[in-house]
């Protein structure tokens, strides 16, 4: 337990960012699970329109500082990179 006035502030305010973080985190991963999904269904059409909310989301909680701006990047990118993926497998299918 902290001892001072000043840790005990410190704890306090804590929680709270430790809370703010825990809601923007989730709700990212929540975003992108979803996207994941819609790959893995084959939802393409449905992906495409989904991937600039899910973006969004990302930069989102990147500006508030819970990701490293590098982080959100990556992930978009990656996120960018399954989806380009998956369509040139449907347009190879369908060829």
């Amino acid at each position: 337990m902290p001892n001072t006035r000043q840790a005990k502030k410190r704890m306090r305010r804590d929680a709270r960012r430790r809370l703010r973080n825990r809601y923007h985190l989730s709700r990212m991963r929540t975003y992108i699970r979803n996207f994941r999904r819609m790959l893995e269904r084959g939802e393409l059409e449905r992906a495409k329109e989904y991937i600039n909310e899910v973006v969004s989301v990302i930069q989102h909680t990147a500006s508030k500082g819970v990701i490293h701006k590098r982080e959100a990047a990556r992930r978009v990118s990656r996120l960018y990179h399954h989806l380009n993926k998956a369509l040139q497998q449907q347009a190879g299918s369908q060829a």
